[in-house]
């Protein structure tokens, strides 16, 4: 009976008094993330390099990740689990806006598991040469995986700074400490 109560602490905890810390932790998570695909782009379209050897910051010294699918999908299901474990934190406008980017972010983390499949399996897509998702039928990867960053991170972003500038009825709402003190 004691351990059913604990996830249920823990996503408690998760969205009160620890709040502030785990949405700072999951945006350090984003924002690192982003700038990997920043990364890549630029290394492409401002330096030159073949996109094989454009592998962000991490892929440098870490070829593997860049083409490892289980990376790949551990972070789509870590964005995913981040943004349904947070959401309870938030409160109107910035669970309306929390809402949009899980939204978007269930349809990317299907785009991931579908390309891990393939890789596990070795059967691709229509064929292709490597696993493609749905999307990237009618978009190159590395623009894709720019844009669904992106999709996800705007609205997440406009979501972050309604919650930490809440209108009265939110803070009144709001179980955590992460709204900015009010101006007397």
């Amino acid at each position: 009976m004691t351990t059913l109560a604990i996830p249920g602490q823990w996503m408690s905890a998760a969205n009160t008094g620890r709040h502030k810390l785990m949405l700072n932790l999951y945006m350090l998570i984003v924002i690192g993330h982003w700038a990997e695909h920043i990364a890549q782009a630029i290394q492409v379209y401002v330096l030159g390099w073949p996109l094989p050897e454009a592998r962000g910051v991490l892929g440098i010294p870490f070829p593997w990740l860049v083409t490892s699918e289980w990376m790949h999908y551990g972070y789509a299901l870590v964005m995913l689990i981040g943004l349904i474990v947070l959401r309870h934190g938030m409160v109107g406008r910035a669970r309306t806006w929390w809402n949009i980017s899980l939204g978007i972010q269930v349809w990317h983390h299907l785009e991931h598991l579908l390309l891990l499949l393939q890789a596990l399996t070795g059967e691709n897509l229509l064929g292709r040469p490597v696993p493609t998702s749905l999307i990237q039928l009618l978009v190159p990867r590395l623009e894709l995986h720019l844009f669904y960053n992106a999709l996800v991170f705007v609205p997440m972003a406009v979501a972050v700074y309604f919650h930490l500038r809440p209108n009265a009825a939110e803070r009144a709402a709001m179980g955590c400490s992460c709204a900015a003190p009010t101006k007397a």
